[in-house]
């Protein structure tokens, strides 16, 4: 009986990766970024903005519950959520012009997924050493005192940077100092608890052990990102025709003229990633730089001009490798798809800027009673109903003044109310019943319907909006 032979797998299990530390420009960039980011999603939720009486006092507050977004002195109502999809896609253009510019600068830089990574695998290198020593524990079978210590010591502090994430996230929903009491006194909604949990366990999950698979299978912007790209695109490269062959080399012949590489694998050893850039630009590959940091540190130890590893263009290379100087940054970066995507990006903002600046802090919207259409009182005039939503948007309770225009003959009435003005709380909606009366005889109460315009206005303020909408009459003209 023939023994056969197992089929090769197809799936081949993760190496895990332990990049080293590196020094350079870039990872200064990385780090200034790292802080001012993290520092921006934990304190914001903190910062005090007075608002007047029963109105939150947080500068920043999705108030999920009172349907309000607040942002410093701009306040969104749900009506007004055009603001925040004007804001989602500006964001959008502003990945497109990066992309097209720098390549995918944003993941390398400002991606949560980099940043916390980042964090992580300092925590990683402090607790555990750096690349070597992780690679030796790694390795290490056996569980001992020290290999559990150390593991164990690691994922306390990922655990508590995890419960930090969450428990920012969810201060941007309530009044933080109110929260942060109810959660230590434990009378918080479970939801608080629920969210935190959810984002403490993603946040140890990606950050320590997923890592660059969520930017390789989760994340669906390595595959858009070739769309934004052309061959002006500033992205991370290795300039082959100057590094190759490359010295140590198998391939190197004796008396053969060497390139500036020495296939130290500093390159490799530095990428959070696990690529290497001498081959070619990968998927993987999230543009952070750190290789650039790692070669250049190890030509200037063997006397040979930086850049072998730099930020370039497919038309740099083309001309580089003729022997012609390569393009400038600016003439990279400035192009038509650039100049387009910044056009539509500030196109956006500015209209966003512009509803922001025109609108009034007194709206109204007017619905009219369909059933019945029209009443006929005793003394032959014709009586339309609607339901007329006054808002104010103010941080202080307001006196609005209701009237119309359209047909002279026609007058308004408020339900309850023998004037003609109302009392709207600060920062609410009041729903005020209207009626507006055609005198028998009239040209409104004759005609099928008229346009009419209801007009709100704050008084002392000078706040005024109006909605169109129309009169019901009998129909006998």
């Amino acid at each position: 009986m023939t023994e056969q032979t197992p089929a090769p797998s197809l799936y081949v299990a993760r190496e895990p990766i332990f990049p080293k530390r590196v020094k350079g420009s870039f990872r200064s960039l990385k780090w200034v970024i790292l802080f001012v980011t993290l520092g921006i999603y934990y304190a914001v939720p903190w910062i005090r903005w007075d608002r007047g009486p029963d109105i939150p006092d947080q500068a920043v507050l999705l108030d999920l519950a009172g349907r309000r977004f607040y942002f410093f002195w701009i306040e969104i109502w749900p009506h007004e959520f055009y603001f925040v999809a004007g804001l989602l896609i500006m964001a959008g253009l502003g990945l497109f012009l990066f992309t097209s510019a720098l390549g995918r600068v944003w993941c390398g830089y400002a991606c949560p997924q980099t940043v916390w990574t980042d964090l992580f695998i300092a925590v990683e290198r402090w607790i555990e050493g750096d690349r070597n020593a992780r690679l030796r524990l790694h390795r290490q079978k056996e569980w001992g005192f020290r290999k559990v210590r150390l593991r164990v010591t690691k994922w306390s502090v990922w655990l508590l940077i995890g419960l930090a994430t969450g428990g920012a996230w969810v201060f941007y929903f309530a009044d933080a100092p109110t929260l942060l009491r109810d959660l230590v006194t434990l009378n918080a909604h479970p939801t608080a608890y629920t969210t935190m949990a959810i984002l403490t366990a993603t946040t140890f999950v990606f950050g320590g052990f997923a890592r660059e698979q969520i930017c390789n299978y989760a994340c669906p912007w390595p595959r858009i990102q070739a769309a934004m790209m052309d061959e002006d695109t500033l992205t991370v490269a290795y300039r082959s025709w100057r590094g190759e062959p490359r010295k140590h080399s198998e391939e190197v012949r004796t008396g053969e003229a060497q390139g500036d590489c020495i296939d130290c694998m500093a390159c490799v050893n530095v990428c959070p990633a696990g690529i290497d850039i001498r081959d070619g630009q990968q998927l993987e590959c999230i543009t952070c730089a750190l290789c650039i940091d790692a070669c250049d540190d190890i030509m200037a130890k063997i006397g040979k001009p930086r850049g072998l590893i730099d930020y370039m263009a497919l038309t740099d290379e083309v001309a580089e490798r003729a022997g012609n100087p390569p393009k400038s940054v600016w003439r990279h970066v400035f192009r038509p798809r650039t100049m387009l995507y910044t056009a539509l990006w500030s196109g956006v903002g500015l209209a966003l800027l512009f509803a922001l600046f025109i609108r009034s802090d007194v709206e109204i919207s007017v619905a009219p009673v369909r059933n019945p259409t029209f009443v006929t009182l005793s003394d032959g005039s014709i009586r339309n109903t609607y339901d007329v939503r006054v808002r104010n948007k103010d941080f202080e309770a307001r006196t609005m003044r209701l009237n119309l225009r359209g047909d002279p003959a026609l007058r308004l009435q408020l339900e309850g109310s023998a004037y003609e003005a109302v009392a709207v709380p600060a920062n609410e909606t009041l729903l005020q019943r209207v009626y507006v009366i055609a005198p028998a005889g009239s040209n409104a109460a004759r005609a099928d319907t008229t346009d009419l315009r209801i007009w709100v206005e704050a008084l002392g303020g000078g706040d005024r909006s109006y909605r169109d909408t129309s009169f019901n009459g009998k129909g006998t003209e």
